[in-house]
């Protein structure tokens, strides 16, 4: 039994848990409630809790509600862009504002994952989704309920912890040390480089997907986003290659899911272990972690906006290899220039 419990700790259970609770619930809710077409908005709010981890209550505190807020300011700004269905150029300069403050953020405050991954990826599904006059506030309203009610998961072990005392302390996992505000961190060389990074290779991505006339062209986006490192971070070759393997693997999971035709049941469950999964790995091994990040991605685009489900996946795959081959390129172009050093 204590071997048993022992493992749960190792993999961080209670932080997967929460994680996959926040995601499941409101899609329910939506699905009770006949308002499936608004599962972006609880999806993307729910992902608040893919934050903090087993940071220390008082650490976590500001973290969470640092990504909660963020995740929410990026959400409104796509929902207006969407409501006056702005022109790519403006979606393109959103895309643009959207990861300036996705890694300058996190870098300032701590924010673990610190890619701007997930709020790339809201921006990018929310801004292109038909949103009427009209569902402006409910569907700002879900995205809100779904990251405040991530947002109290996520703080709810303090109380359990407090209940809890010494008769379970085995039951959770140790609480550690989590990253420090770093104010100084929007001087620092290497933050912006990663933004420079990050935008060009972004940038460069969506335009070939344009261009290329597949669809889904966020998705090249959002690849290359995954496979570039954090700012301070290694510029591996194998890491790389570790992160689009992961994606693409991960759209053949997907496809044994989507393709059979599951009821929507199924569909909640998938993105639910998608979050799960992603929590547990995403610590340890980052292209691992990918394997359910991408159905967990691909089955929130399915659920608000179906499409055939074989064009879903060949875009992804395409648009996969096309965002990662340009995220591989800016790594090699990094590592022959040799190491950045910092620079305030």
């Amino acid at each position: 039994m204590k071997q048993w419990v022992l493992s749960l700790r190792a993999f961080q259970f209670e932080v997967a848990s929460r994680a996959a609770v926040a995601a499941a619930l409101p899609l329910t809710v939506l699905v009770l409630t006949g308002q499936l077409d608004w599962a972006a908005y609880a999806a993307f709010g729910a992902m608040t809790a893919l934050f903090g981890r087993n940071e220390p209550y008082r650490v976590r505190l500001r973290t969470v509600t640092v990504a909660g807020a963020l995740m929410l300011a990026i959400i409104t700004f796509a929902l207006i862009l969407a409501l006056v269905e702005a022109p790519l150029i403006v979606l393109t300069a959103g895309l643009v504002v959207v990861i300036v403050a996705g890694i300058v953020v996190a870098a300032m405050a701590g924010l673990f994952p610190a890619t701007p991954i997930f709020f790339v990826f809201g921006y990018a599904v929310i801004a292109q989704l038909p949103t009427p006059g009209d569902e402006f506030w409910p569907r700002l309203t879900v995205a809100v309920a779904s990251a405040a009610f991530a947002w109290l998961l996520t703080m709810s072990g303090w109380l359990l912890r407090r209940v809890a005392g010494r008769r379970g302390p085995d039951l959770y996992k140790n609480l550690v040390h989590g990253a420090l505000t770093r104010p100084a961190a929007i001087r620092d060389r290497r933050v912006w480089v990663s933004v420079a990074q990050n935008v060009v290779g972004a940038l460069a991505a969506g335009s070939l997907a344009l261009a290329a006339g597949i669809g889904h062209p966020y998705w090249a986006v959002v690849s290359v986003v995954a496979v570039l490192p954090p700012p301070g971070a290694k510029h591996s070759v194998s890491r790389a290659f570790h992160r689009m393997i992961g994606t693409t693997l991960g759209v053949g999971l997907t496809a044994l899911v989507l393709l059979p035709g599951p009821p929507v049941a199924v569909l909640i469950l998938v993105i639910a272990l998608g979050q799960f999964g992603a929590e547990i790995l995403i610590g340890r091994h980052y292209g691992a972690a990918l394997l359910f990040v991408t159905p967990l991605a691909l089955t929130v685009v399915h659920l608000t906006s179906p499409v055939p489900v074989p064009a879903l996946l060949v875009d992804r795959v395409l648009e996969t290899v096309l965002g990662s081959v340009i995220a591989l390129a800016i790594v090699l172009l990094v590592r022959a220039r040799g190491p950045l050093k910092n620079r305030h």
